[in-house]
């Protein structure tokens, strides 16, 4: 099975929504209903993300970390 995400124009939603309801539970599952949010406004609503950023900006490079460095 896959997932997906979608963004769905408002004027077809209703649309859109009515076509997924004739598969079957077992074909098609909603797991979730949200607004679209961009990016910036994503993280711009976590606690405490902008002023993080903004110390982030002025921290010396020489404290960063380089890729090679990193442990993933």
């Amino acid at each position: 099975m896959k997932t997906i995400t979608l963004k769905i124009e408002d004027a077809v939603n209703d649309k859109f929504l009515w076509l997924l309801e004739h598969f079957s539970k077992n074909e098609i599952k909603i797991l979730e209903q949200t607004e679209y949010q961009s990016d910036d406004e994503y993280l711009r609503s976590i606690d405490g993300m902008v002023k993080s950023i903004q110390e982030a900006r002025i921290e010396s490079i020489e404290n960063g970390v380089t890729l090679d460095n990193l442990k993933w």
